[in-house]
């Protein structure tokens, strides 16, 4: 299993996979939102999505795991 996790603290803004879909490498998959600022975070490697660990709307912290991968 992987785990794409957040790479600062933020409010989740969206979120662009669900569970089931294939992410690619460079691929956005959440929008975080930090100090007005929209910051992408991006699938590192190739996998389907098990699991959205977040909603639109939660706090999260750095290093808090976003999705998981199989």
């Amino acid at each position: 299993m992987k785990e794409i996790t957040a790479s600062m603290a933020g409010t989740v803004l969206n979120i662009f996979v669900a569970n089931g879909n294939q992410v690619h490498p460079g691929q956005e998959v959440v929008m975080l939102e930090s100090m007005k600022m929209e910051i992408p975070i991006e699938s590192d490697t190739v996998g389907l999505v098990l699991d959205v660990k977040v909603n639109i709307g939660d706090f999260v912290n750095e290093g808090d795991v976003l999705i998981v991968l199989e």
